[in-house]
């Protein structure tokens, strides 16, 4: 079930979707949504809690190894861009539903941005914990490229060329990685594990 909303998300958007639509995506009886997840918004949520929308921290950082914390944070901090770079450019129904997120804003979007706040706190937390406390910008700037991934991931979607970056190509994106990187190695100090 978890699956079709996404799939009816994509292909109708915020306004049009229901719980009609996505059972008969699901191929289930609407009876069941409700029984399972309460209705629409429920689902939604676990929809947005699966991994399936979003990407999570955990994940993003799963084949990182036990070591990951002990790295410095300006290697974390471009690790972690660079899996969610990957991650979001795999995922064509996230990048559907953000597009349509930004033009029809409801009680649905909500729901989904919550999932992203609950995402961003958590990957702070992970990354820079005491850090961003003691480093102000790091915050604003951390938002500025996660805001960044998406629009160039979205623009990539039908636009190739983005200040003269190929962003339908590996070997743009490979570019804009090693920029993160580089900006990495120049805001963060190197001593701070």
């Amino acid at each position: 079930m978890l699956n079709a909303v996404g799939e009816v998300l994509a292909r109708e958007g915020f306004q049009a979707i229901g719980v009609g639509s996505v059972a008969r995506e699901a191929g289930v009886d609407k009876v069941l949504i409700y029984r399972y997840f309460g209705g629409l918004p429920g689902l939604l949520r676990a929809w947005g809690a699966s991994g399936r929308f979003w990407p999570r921290v955990a994940d993003l950082l799963a084949h990182e190894g036990a070591d990951f914390m002990q790295r410095p944070l300006a290697e974390r901090w471009a690790r972690f861009f660079e899996h969610f770079i990957d991650e979001l450019r795999r995922r064509p129904l996230t990048l559907a539903v953000l597009a349509a997120e930004v033009e029809q804003r409801n009680e649905l979007t909500a729901i989904l941005e919550t999932e992203r706040e609950e995402w961003g706190a958590e990957a702070a937390r992970l990354l820079g914990g005491a850090t961003f406390e003691s480093l102000p910008h790091l915050r604003g700037i951390t938002l500025l490229l996660v805001a960044g991934v998406q629009y160039l991931a979205l623009r990539a979607r039908r636009i190739r060329w983005f200040g003269g970056v190929d962003i339908q190509s590996e070997a743009g994106w490979d570019e804009l990685k090693a920029s993160i990187r580089a900006l990495a190695a120049r805001l963060l100090p190197a001593d701070r594990p």
